[in-house]
């Protein structure tokens, strides 16, 4: 594990000092038709037709006899014959010209508005348009057949030529081991309900995932019991408990402080927001922070001590702490174990403090459960948690834009919002699962830079705390699904409708990100746009940070 470090920020004569917390509690086609059954229609045009027998079972009654006189037995000029040299003919163009031969009719070199030719352009269209007629009495009703049988073996060798491509592909896929191209056949296969490529996806993949292997090996692992518990519809009890033991509350906190320490992402998060809560209160005596999503109150560690060292004293800080029951079982117990914590290290930092615990979750939070005092400036702090919050295409209420106009009527100084970078709010199945697969993706390498394969830690990381969202986002649906992401732009326009306007991040917290990227091994990124900043890995964000007002 790494070694934590101290990262300074500095507003003018102030320092901001983020110290990570210590010791928290934590086919086969199909063959040519045969051509002998063949009989000879006409002899005057030297050219042969599929007989009457050949073509009875697609015509639904006893054919007609001919005689040697009698148009061929069909209407369709898409339906071949073969000439003398086998190349495909027209019967209509064969028994036009037929008919041409017999009457001496001369056409080719004589225009319609020449008086000495023999037959005139109308004459010619009147005699085709008889020929149809006659024929078209003879087949009566069934005179498309021919050309909708013809359709239909195109379209089936089309298709079959189709799947057989198909399968040839997956099988050099198979052959090449290559996991994301395999998990996205397999996710293909679970939207269009094909139990075969499904089965022989799982059970080629199951050969090759591994929670010890290569980072997409083990993601593999976890995608692949996401899409079998898809099909079984039984996602949720899946997302529940990854078919393992459940870990107490002191086991996922320790799991979680893991993964606070080996990757910057909640860093990153907490740090940005907190260095805009810092700003905008560096004039106040008085402050109200309310975080609709407390967790472990980790966040609020590093702020603290620094409002601490102001030079002219420290201001009197309220905290009030949303909680949901999955925060109340990773802490192992309820959210007054919060305020206990943060109340010790405000008193060992001489800061005048107080908790006020809302003991519901963020979307059944209402005005009347705060507290609101005039002489407070106040900061709402959204971290990591408004992908929670469903909107109105889960059901009827879109809590989601409710809580940011509830958060617009206590006239915060500063309103500070950290999300994942990805799109899986409304996306469909397929699309979700590809943007699912390519972030965690880029989470799962960053951790393989700082911990061994076979760490047990890194296994019990990856398990408890970034499984259980990967097998939510693929295998639940409507409201079981929890995890519900949406861009930063889409969380700019929420905000602006809300009435919010864009609070610009200082500098000096950009400097002092940078600083902190500086100590972990990797390729991380730290881009800034649009007053916003994004932190990446390999060139691919993944946390965007910003603040409103």
């Amino acid at each position: 594990m790494q070694t934590s470090q101290k990262h300074e920020i500095s507003y003018g004569s102030d320092t901001f000092y983020v110290e990570p917390v210590q010791n928290i509690e934590s086919y086969s086609l199909p063959s040519g038709e045969n051509l002998d059954n063949y009989s000879s229609s006409d002899n005057s045009s030297q050219a042969f037709y599929l007989s009457h027998q050949a073509l009875e079972p697609y015509s639904g009654h006893e054919s007609a006899s001919t005689s040697n006189n009698s148009f061929p037995y069909q209407n369709s000029p898409t339906t071949l014959g073969f000439s003398q040299n086998n190349s495909p003919v027209s019967k209509l163009e064969s028994n036009s010209r037929v008919l041409i031969q017999q009457n001496s009719l001369e056409f080719v070199n004589s225009s319609p508005e020449d008086d000495n030719s023999y037959l005139t352009q109308h004459d010619f269209d009147d005699l085709s348009h008889k020929i149809q007629e006659l024929e078209s009495v003879m087949l009566g009703p069934n005179a498309d057949m021919l050309d909708m049988y013809d359709t239909e073996i195109q379209g089936e060798s089309g298709l079959f030529s189709l799947e057989a491509e198909n399968w040839k592909r997956n099988v050099e896929m198979v052959s090449r081991g290559d996991v994301k191209e395999m998990l996205y056949t397999c996710a293909k296969a679970v939207a269009v309900n094909d139990v075969d490529t499904i089965e022989w996806m799982v059970t080629e993949l199951r050969k090759i995932v591994s929670i010890s292997g290569s980072p997409i090996q083990r993601l593999g692992a976890y995608m692949l019991e996401a899409l079998v518990s898809k099909m079984a519809s039984s996602g949720s009890t899946i997302y529940n408990s990854l078919k393992c033991s459940k870990p107490t509350g002191n086991e996922l906190l320790s799991y979680m402080h893991v993964l606070y320490e080996i990757c910057p992402y909640f860093k990153f998060g907490y740090m940005s927001a907190n260095g805009a809560i810092a700003e905008a209160m560096k004039d106040e005596n008085e402050i109200h922070i309310i975080d609709f999503q407390i967790a472990q109150g980790t966040q609020w560690v590093s702020l603290i001590q620094a409002l601490a060292r102001r030079p002219e004293g420290p201001p009197k800080i309220r905290i009030t702490g949303v909680d949901d029951s999955f925060s109340a079982y990773a802490r192992g117990g309820g959210v007054d174990i919060v305020g206990e914590r943060l109340s010790t290290l405000a008193q060992s930092c001489h800061v005048p403090f107080e908790f006020h615990a809302v003991r519901v979750s963020a979307s059944e939070v209402q005005l009347e459960d705060f507290e609101l005092r005039p002489y407070e400036a106040v900061a709402v702090n959204f971290a990591i948690m408004l992908h929670h919050v469903p909107d109105e295409t889960v059901n009827s209420h879109n809590h989601r834009d409710r809580l940011l106009h509830l958060a617009k009527y206590f006239s915060p100084k500063v309103v500070t919002l950290v999300e994942q970078e990805f799109n899986t709010n409304n996306a469909p199945f397929l699309p979700r699962f590809l943007e699912t697969m390519n972030y965690y993706s880029a989470v799962y390498e960053s951790i393989d830079v700082v911990l061994p394969r076979d760490h047990k830690e890194r296994i019990n990381v990856e398990q408890h705390c970034l499984a259980r969202e990967v097998v939510n986002l693929v295998a639940c649906e409507g409201e079981e699904r929890v995890e519900r992401h949406e861009l930063l732009t889409k969380w700019q326009t929420r905000f602006t409708m809300a009435g919010f306007t864009p609070y610009p991040l200082s500098s000096f917290i950009n400097s002092s990100i940078k600083n902190l990227l500086d100590s972990y091994r990797g390729h991380y990124t730290l881009e800034e746009r649009d007053g916003a900043l994004y932190l990446g890995w390999m060139n691919q964000p993944l946390i965007a940070s910003c603040a409103w007002r």
